[in-house]
């Protein structure tokens, strides 16, 4: 599953790692030592046992923006918010750093695949497993929460149906603790529906639109987990959790978890001056001042967040066909990109070349487009985009492209590559900065923008994502902002989630890939760097990769 941010430097563990460099040129700064070539073999997070930890403590975090939605689910959600409440929400899956998964048994005492036609999954819920208000957690929260993402009532403003389109119903098993999904076509991600950034949510909070829609907007309703809003407030930019008096597992060694709201440039100094514990290093100069703060560690892992552009190809809007979104592609160095942004941070700085899979997960083929600027002035002038001057026009209309972003550093130097690269073709780049509250409400899904950079963070479940981003359904939007994309396209995503072999839903999904090239969806730019800076004292945190954490024994060592 997907899940948006706004592509600045995410406060860890959000998305478990930073996002892209600065700077450029090739020889003012080498690779990292004990930089990790490739994701999916390791992560970087300081392990211990949990005797050789302190008990108490705070872990302090930062964060962009204060929660414009508590409920991960709806499509108000960000992926640092939905971070935030991975803390306190069921999720049937721990994965490892490699992706492969284990029943989390906090939760689950089994989740198994019991049939295949039909397609059935059966969950098993611990019967030591309850809500933040002692309420038990049942199979009436599983069929609540499948029947409000199942997209049958649009009134519920869901985020990604992921896969719940497709069960035909859900049904108590041998007690209130067990849940019986039968599917009425085949769903291949089944395991990612309450795992990786998808969670279980109580039946309150699902039971009617208006319940999703605003009951969660200022404030979480009832949780479960090792932790629970202890306070916040949104004035101060603050949030709490403390421990869970209601949680039936192992007793985490924190105390409290605090989330500050800092603006980008603002988190490394906090860091350096021991404000917060524990940051992403986005710049050659972040991993300078971290090296040289006494007491913090620097942790690497490739991280499963990329940044990226997508094209708006609404009906109507100046980048409606497909064919010059093509040929813009082809006029963007992102090789170049991926060199400047990222030289001295990874080893051998390369672009993301694959919209589903990333670098190190298994599926991950390159299907990218050339970067071909003489064929990109070729496309332009048959489209009839002539030079006039400096810049192309036709009908009247110059090609000026107007690109939105996060107002941060990082997006803006990207964005100035990219205007010099389009500039060689003569199509001007346009960059426009917003602000972190309302980015997504305000600019990106209403289509209030031409090219939109932010960023994607994914998991262990890439497929669930594929009809949330890249199929267009018309009258569900979900996360496919730029409103791009064909009937043909939609038959294939559909033949991909129906297949239940692992293999060929991969070969399929990369299908599905060369046709969002084709059709100039989106640019996949590059991969978190994964450089983080950690209290050296922090255990069991750090940069994580495709595993998720034990927010139990994370702690502070002794």
């Amino acid at each position: 599953m997907r899940i948006r941010s706004l592509g600045v430097r995410l406060a860890v563990p959000l998305c478990a790692v930073a996002l892209l460099a600065t700077g450029c040129g090739a020889n003012d700064a080498g690779a990292p030592e004990g930089a990790v070539a490739e994701l999916g073999t390791i992560n970087d997070i300081n392990p211990h046992d949990v005797s050789e930890l302190r008990d108490g403590g705070n872990l302090r975090l930062a964060t962009t923006s204060y929660p414009e939605h508590w409920n991960p689910m709806q499509i108000d959600s960000d992926g640092e918010s939905a971070g935030i409440m991975r803390t306190m929400m069921p999720r049937a899956f721990a994965t490892d750093a490699a992706g492969a998964t284990s029943v989390n048994t906090d939760f689950f005492t089994s989740v198994e695949l019991t049939s295949t036609e039909p397609q059935q999954v059966t969950y098993t819920i611990n019967p030591k497993a309850v809500w933040s208000d002692g309420a038990p957690i049942t199979w009436e929260d599983i069929s609540s929460q499948a029947n409000a993402l199942s997209g049958k009532d649009p009134r519920f403003l869901i985020g990604n149906t992921n896969g719940f389109d497709r069960i035909e119903k859900v049904e108590r098993g041998s007690d209130d603790r067990q849940a019986i999904i039968t599917f009425k076509s085949h769903y291949a991600d089944w395991a990612g529906q309450f795992s990786g950034n998808s969670m279980l949510m109580p039946k309150e909070a699902t039971a009617t639109p208006e319940a999703f829609n605003e009951g969660w907007r200022n404030a979480p309703g009832k949780t479960s987990g090792p932790f629970i809003i202890q306070s916040t407030d949104r004035g101060q930019g603050r949030i709490t959790l403390g421990r869970n008096p209601k949680w039936w597992g192992a007793t985490p060694k924190l105390d409290t978890i605090t989330f500050s709201v800092l603006s980008s440039e603002a988190m490394v100094p906090a860091l350096a001056n021991n404000e917060i514990d524990a940051i992403g290093l986005a710049t050659r100069d972040d991993m300078q001042t971290a090296r040289k703060t006494p007491g913090v560690a620097i942790r690497r892992a490739p991280g499963n967040s990329w940044s990226h552009l997508t094209f708006n190809g609404a009906p109507g809007s100046l980048l409606e066909n497909p064919e010059l979104r093509v040929a813009i592609i082809k006029a963007i160095d992102r090789a170049g990109i991926a060199k400047a942004m990222q030289n001295g941070l990874v080893a051998d700085p390369k672009p993301l070349n694959n919209h589903i899979f990333i670098q190190g997960q298994k599926g991950y083929q390159d299907n990218s487009l050339p970067f071909d600027p003489e064929a990109a002035a070729r496309e332009l002038d048959a489209l009839g985009w002539k030079l006039n001057g400096d810049i192309r026009e036709k009908d009247g209309r110059k090609l000026v492209i107007r690109d939105v972003m996060y107002n941060d550093q990082t997006w803006v130097q990207v964005a100035q590559i990219i205007q010099q690269n389009l500039r060689q073709v003569g199509i001007e780049l346009s960059i426009e900065t917003k602000p972190g509250s309302g980015f997504f409400t305000d600019n990106i899904q209403p289509g209030n923008f031409d090219v939109g950079q932010w960023v994607w963070a994914g998991d262990a479940f890439p497929l669930s994502s594929i009809p949330q981003i890249w199929g267009y359904y018309p009258d569900n939007l979900q996360g496919n902002y730029g409103r791009i994309g064909s009937p043909e396209l939609n038959d294939l995503i559909e033949k991909t989630l129906t297949e239940l072999d692992p293999q060929k839903a991969i070969e399929l999904a990369n299908q599905v890939d060369q046709a969002v090239w084709a059709e100039g969806h989106s640019i996949p730019l590059v991969q978190s760097a994964g450089n983080v800076g950690v209290r050296d004292n922090l255990a069991n945190y750090g940069a994580a990769g495709l595993a998720s954490l034990d927010y139990t024994k994370i702690g502070f060592l002794k």
